[in-house]
């Protein structure tokens, strides 16, 4: 949610998160967690994953644009896994973006971190999906900071080298625009809700993000993985939809009891 502030507690200052994450960056293999499972798994995951372009693309489209196993192992071989632990710096918005950067396990947050070491989260990700496909190609720096929810692994490629093995696989270009173009549409719905939403409407929206791929289900359960202070500011409005019958929270975990009155408060 954007008005909560998460405080990386654990850290010491921001340029302990950046040493800290250079070390992670600079393990030998039996550290870094970028097995071949981990990240060939990701790049199908994102790559290949209904879920991301069901609605951009219909089923024939993504069967006529397959990306095969010969570009899966061109990205996994091109790639390099990081592992770094909740409330680490992924990076800053002053860094250059090098790479293309996929969250293939884990909880990320998209935001501002201020000197105070508080963090404003503008957007959240989970795995598994692009936490940055633009900015490395743009030859510039990074649009946002960005630092892990919880325990999370990267997987990372040059923009050279996707871009060569999108020479190779047109395929990758086509599922490179549609991610871009999820992107905007995201990035377009996010703005129209600041607009015209109140801070329960918004809420709505967000549980129901996180109750992606679920929404088939009568009661849905969604799993809170922010840290403790975060959710205690959420009180006040987990507390709402509770007396209006929709949720029922317990500890960590939102039952949503009344879904089609969540997505019509969603849509107000």
């Amino acid at each position: 949610m954007r008005n909560v502030v998460i405080r990386a507690e654990a850290l010491d200052n921001h340029a302990a998160a950046r040493a800290a994450r250079h070390r992670d960056a600079d393990l030998g293999p039996s550290g870094r967690h970028d097995s071949v499972s981990m990240v060939r798994s990701a790049w199908a995951a994102v790559l290949g994953a209904p879920e991301l372009f069901a609605n951009a693309l219909g089923a024939e489209a993504l069967d006529a644009e397959a990306v095969d196993a010969e570009a899966l192992d061109e990205l996994q071989a091109a790639s390099h896994g990081r592992a770094v632990p909740a409330g680490g710096e992924l990076w800053s918005r002053h860094e250059t973006a090098r790479d293309l950067v996929l969250l293939a396990h884990g909880d990320a947050a998209l935001g501002l971190a201020s000197g105070s070491l508080a963090f404003h989260p503008e957007r959240t990700v989970r795995a598994p999906h692009w936490l940055d496909v633009s900015s490395a190609w743009l030859s510039g720096r990074h649009a946002q900071d960005a630092i892990a929810v919880s325990d999370v692994q990267l997987v990372c490629v040059s923009r050279s080298q996707f871009q060569a093995a999108m020479t190779r696989h047109p395929a990758l270009t086509r599922r490179l625009l549609v991610a871009l173009a999820l992107q905007v549409r995201a990035l377009t719905a996010a703005t129209h809700d600041l607009m015209h939403k109140d801070a329960e409407g918004r809420f709505a929206a967000w549980l129901l993000q996180r109750c992606a791929g679920q929404t088939g289900r009568s009661a849905t359960v969604v799993a809170l993985t922010e840290r403790k202070r975060d959710i205690a500011a959420l009180s006040r409005l987990l507390r709402q939809l509770k007396n209006k019958g929709m949720i029922q929270v317990t500890g960590y975990t939102v039952r949503v009891l009344d879904l089609p009155a969540l997505e019509a408060l969603a849509s107000d």
